[in-house]
């Protein structure tokens, strides 16, 4: 019985080379990064829900965001939480092969939803009378809804769970996971057979997720540049290129730091960097956009903030009512008496 547990359970290093005296600050950093991260997504997605004013294409997409980044926070962090607040250092294979399929799941998924949305800012600008047509509320949910079904396939594909599900089956050994979450980078370490070419093909297959993506969003913003260009001759281009201003920052806000991540810990001849150093900057590219972009579409897109004040007011305007029914109340009531 202690075999099989032993075979069974593998043991989250997260951050290597932190002193003791450290884990409570760190899981309180991250318990704040994670309910500033719930929050703020929570918000997006519940004002673009419970708000037909905000029933259109681009926050659609921004409400497909905030939700896959939710999904992504939730699945790790509370595990790297729970392991420098509590010691919970153990994580059962089984779940760390789900985390590792759910890491690789919503990665994927947010490349594609930026992509979608660069394509949507172009179509905007390009075609500006014929943009409602062309990109209609009911055809982007069936894009989207065929983007999240179809990316849960090629994701087993990608990071190949069948070579990942030897390390179930090996002799009970000590299994580490050397970074903060399962990926399949990490896990497949622990297989018994040689996992040297799955390893290949999953990271040539992430950097077409990633690159082919990215490619598409820099075509569309040249595209863009050029629309805006013949728009300064006439005055009216700040408008356009604030509009892309926001996006072009969470893009880059995602991709610069994840392409870099990639390359250098599957080319490690490149640059050799240390194990913490490594996880911190897993750590920022993963949950700092997270955090990040529904604080940026609240800063800089107008619509969404203009309803957000206008909840908020909602929500006063009721609390005054019920305060002056209670008034009103009491009164009637010693009046009685």
């Amino acid at each position: 019985m202690e075999n099989q547990s032993a075979s069974s359970e593998a043991f989250l290093v997260g951050f290597p080379g932190i002193p003791e005296d450290m884990h409570s600050p760190v899981s309180t950093a991250m318990f704040l990064v994670y309910m500033v991260s719930l929050i703020a997504n929570g918000c997006v997605i519940s004002l673009v829900t419970l708000n037909a004013y905000l029933h259109h294409p681009m926050y659609l997409l921004i409400a497909n965001l905030a939700s896959s980044d939710l999904l992504f926070d939730t699945v790790t962090l509370p595990k790297l939480i729970a392991k420098y607040w509590f010691g919970s250092s153990t994580i059962n294979l089984k779940v760390c092969l789900f985390q590792m399929f759910c890491v690789h799941y919503l990665g994927s998924l947010d490349s594609y939803l930026m992509m979608m949305m660069a394509i949507d800012r172009y179509v905007a600008i390009s075609q500006p009378l014929r943009y409602s047509l062309i990109v209609t509320n009911k055809r982007l949910v069936i894009v989207c809804v065929i983007t999240w079904i179809l990316i849960a396939p090629s994701t087993n594909i990608v990071i190949n769970i069948q070579t990942s599900e030897n390390i179930l089956y090996c002799p009970p050994s000590p299994k580490k996971i050397n970074t903060l979450f399962c990926t399949q980078t990490t896990v497949t370490t622990l297989a018994c057979t040689d996992a040297t070419n799955p390893r290949k093909v999953a990271f040539v297959s992430a950097l077409v997720v990633l690159l082919v993506p990215l490619g598409l969003i820099l075509l569309s913003y040249i595209l863009i540049l050029l629309e805006i260009f013949t728009f300064s001759r006439y005055g009216n281009w700040q408008k356009a290129f604030y509009t892309c201003a926001t996006h072009l920052l969470v893009v880059a806000l995602y991709y610069v730091p994840r392409v870099f991540f990639y390359i250098v810990t599957n080319i490690p001849s490149i640059i050799i960097i240390k194990p913490d150093i490594s996880a911190l900057i897993l750590f920022l590219y993963s949950t700092v956009p997270h955090m990040a972009n529904p604080i940026i579409y609240f800063l800089r897109t107008k619509e969404i903030r203009q309803t957000m004040a206008k909840s908020i007011q909602r929500i006063k305007d009721m609390q005054t009512l019920c305060s002056l029914m209670l008034v009103d109340s009491t009164e009637v009531k010693r009046k009685c008496q």
